[in-house]
């Protein structure tokens, strides 16, 4: 049963190019599917989520962290009488429009872009390849995706002023978006806050003893985990300690955000629409102990000299490929030169640029910059 405040598939905004109903799976379901066999999405298993594969192949990719997210999506979902469908294609579609090189690609790309005067945000470009990039079917552009699916592509992680981008304004840039779109961008840290004390852990970047130290709320579950298990190796003490970390957190999600909810007396859609912030969050104490574990792995992983030599590569590798296609735009392959008669030529190579995957820019980067 679904809550009175969840998005109901029957009174979807529906299509921009009206279908015909399936016969056995409503349109978010469908959303779902079309993602998941979409180009862009298939290209997520080869973008680098923190570690690139000299590391390890075991590591997140792009692709295994988007499928925890979405697990962990529709858990919470489902405990809240929220849409599940309708969060597992948002979950699944939030990275598709990630460069490779993770975040230091991101950066380094948007720093070419504004060179131009001009930027790259994910989000948007998420929005323009379900809009247009992705070519499967015969009817139209792109994945003709609901508007609760396109809404939640552009807002689940931040809101966007009117003012400064009129090309969103079908997208009720003045009302919240629903909640099975608010809930994505904190699952998203759920997910990457445990999962890279796993991998920079299973990478010898983190210490145990680091961990410990750092991170309160996986040591007080870590004692607790050696009162119960004193005998298990290390590596299994820590995992369970990480899965209590990863239940906590989910936990308290949930029934913060149920809570929020009823204080707020949301009954309808458009109560959560109208409501003046945002209705999912952590507990006060909960959010505090998320904080003190991403500031550690900022200090500790994401900003660590033993991964700078990749971050500064990576940003090397895309502001030269971006000034070579702009000083030899005739070097990009035909059909990006026909596009850069229509649009910018930055917001094509940037387009290019963002859709390749760790490999291809490698091979891209030899070829033209030796």
């Amino acid at each position: 049963m679904l809550a009175g405040y969840a998005v109901h598939v029957e009174q979807s905004r529906g299509r921009r190019i009206p279908e015909p109903p399936h016969p056995y799976r409503n349109d978010f379901q469908r959303d779902r599917d079309r993602v998941i066999h979409a180009r862009a999405f298939r290209r997520l298993e080869a973008k680098t989520q923190v570690f690139t594969r000299r590391y390890s192949d075991h590591f997140r990719n792009r692709l295994t962290h988007t499928i925890e997210v979405s697990q962990i999506s529709r858990t919470i979902a489902g405990a809240l009488g929220l849409n599940v469908d309708l969060a597992e294609a948002l979950a699944l579609v939030h990275d598709i429009g990630h460069p490779p090189f993770g975040h230091a690609g991101e950066k380094a790309l948007d720093a070419a872009m504004r060179t131009q005067g001009l930027f790259f945000d994910h989000n948007l470009h998420a929005l323009r390849i379900v809009e247009d990039f992705e070519q499967r079917y015969a009817a139209f552009r792109g994945l003709n995706l609901t508007f609760e699916v396109r809404e939640g592509i552009i807002k689940h992680s931040r809101d966007y002023s009117a003012d400064e981008h009129p090309e969103l304004a079908e997208y009720l840039l003045d009302q919240r978006p629903p909640l099975e779109a608010q809930l994505i961008d904190l699952t998203d840290e759920i997910a990457y806050n445990t999962a890279d004390l796993d991998d920079g852990y299973e990478a010898h970047l983190l210490s145990l003893e680091q961990i410990r130290a750092g991170v309160p709320v996986f040591e007080r579950f870590f004692r607790e985990v050696e009162d119960l298990y004193p005998d298990a190796a290390d590596k299994l003490k820590f995992n369970e300690a990480i899965k209590r970390m990863l239940n906590r957190l989910v936990g308290d999600l949930i029934a913060n955000t149920q809570s929020q909810v009823n204080r707020a007396g949301i009954r309808t859609l458009d109560d959560v629409r109208s409501h003046a912030s945002r209705l999912t969050s952590f507990s006060r104490e909960v959010e505090a102990e998320r904080r003190q574990a991403k500031d550690f792995l900022y200090e500790n992983l994401y900003f660590s000299s033993t991964l700078e030599p990749e971050k500064d590569a990576a940003e090397r590798i895309i502001s030269e490929l971006f000034a070579f296609w702009m000083e030899n735009p005739k070097a990009l392959p035909t059909g990006y030169q026909e596009k850069a008669q229509e649009e910018s030529l930055p917001r094509v190579i940037c387009d290019y640029i963002a859709g390749m995957t760790d490999n291809f820019i490698f091979e891209q980067h030899e070829r033209h910059c030796g």
